[in-house]
């Protein structure tokens, strides 16, 4: 069939994206799921950090590729062998689970080397490609390039959910929420009534900073950005500051999640972190970023340093808490979203994210 989406050409392209125009929307062919795989006519997707550093090659993947990989959309044909009923919403997921490999067997805790394997390569976790433009290959992204009006998926790379959550909430869940929530629940784990730290305050730090909330924890929010502070405040935050305030202060807590990923951000998060606590990275700098600590503190202060990919999540357990929790009205994730735009519009919303001043931009179809 014939569908329309934004295919990044080039890792690397500079900034002001909305000059040097890295993607371009146009028609390509995708090919009917094989099995194990489903069509999924997308509703919404969001713009991610993950996204840009694709684009700005942080993070080199095979091109051209089909970007996005935070998405909700109706099933409209499953391949053979897959259970997933045609005319559910499903969630994306950008880590695809074999359920057999050594690192599916811990509980979330390391990513699937499967699909992390067919991530790195721009196919599903099967191998297959089903993107073609005017004969030529184009690369998954993600194992979703959900940029598109449709994207053929694995099974496994998506969880359903009821159709009383709707496109806008559902995407969020498949990342911002996943990401940022498991980093706090799953990596942190904090004691009840502990204080958190979120240290970088775009889509998926407020993500962690709003289940960190809604789980009766008092958050500290940090973030560069003066503008972040005071939403991170109406969110639940109990006091924001910018990294130098915070230091300032003294700020200390047992848990501190670093969502920025930036050098920067990490040794912040390390600061703020109290003797016997936790500091989760969860942010994806660039490969040649360092960081610097006092090795010392680890031993002396009986520190953890632990790094969190998607959340350490397992999708089909932990997407679902967090529905319920929005149902209750705990989790306000509509507040996330600080624009609705089209596939036309995503060189300059690169540009805005790139800015720091975007929390979630969401691609609505």
């Amino acid at each position: 069939m014939q569908i329309t989406g934004a295919v990044l050409e080039r890792c690397g392209a500079p900034a002001p994206f909305a000059d040097s125009r890295p993607t371009t929307v146009g028609p390509l062919e995708l090919e009917a799921p094989g099995p194990g795989e489903l069509l999924v006519r997308i509703e919404a997707a969001g713009l991610c950090h993950s996204d840009l550093s694709v684009v700005d090659g942080n993070r080199v993947r095979p091109t051209p590729m089909l970007l996005g990989h935070e998405a909700a959309g109706i099933v409209v044909q499953a391949g053979p062998g897959t259970a997933t009923a045609v005319g559910r919403r499903v969630v994306m997921t950008f880590l695809p689970r074999c359920g057999a490999c050594e690192a599916c067997g811990t509980d979330g805790r390391l990513p699937c080397t499967v699909g992390g394997a067919a991530n790195a390569a721009g196919t599903l976790v099967g191998g297959a490609v089903r993107l073609r433009r005017g004969g030529e290959r184009v690369n998954h992204h993600l194992g979703v390039s959900a940029f598109a009006t449709h994207a053929v998926v694995s099974a496994t790379s998506v969880v359903a959910i009821d159709d009383d959550v709707p496109p806008d909430i559902a995407a969020l869940l498949g990342c911002a929420v996943l990401t940022g929530g498991g980093a706090v629940v799953n990596a942190g784990r904090p004691e009840p009534g502990q204080t958190v730290a979120v240290v970088g305050l775009g889509g998926v730090g407020m993500a962690a900073l709003l289940v960190a909330a809604a789980l009766g924890h008092e958050v500290v929010g940090v973030d560069a950005v003066r503008s972040k502070l005071e939403l991170a405040r109406s969110l639940g935050a109990a006091a924001a500051y910018t990294p130098d305030e915070a230091a300032a202060a003294g700020v200390r807590v047992p848990v501190a999640v670093e969502a920025a990923g930036s050098a920067r951000a990490f040794e912040t998060a390390y600061a703020l972190t109290a003797p016997g606590g936790t500091t989760v990275t969860v942010g994806l700098p660039g490969p040649d970023a360092r960081a610097s600590i006092a090795p010392l503190t680890l031993t002396a202060e009986a520190r953890t340093v632990i790094g969190s990919y998607l959340g350490s999540a397992v999708p089909g357990r932990d997407i679902p808490r967090y529905a319920d929790l929005w149902r209750a009205g705990d989790l306000p994730l509509d507040r996330l979203v600080s624009d609705r735009i089209g596939l036309d519009d995503l060189p300059a919303a690169l540009d805005s994210l790139a800015s720091g001043e975007a929390l979630r931009q969401l691609i609505v179809f």
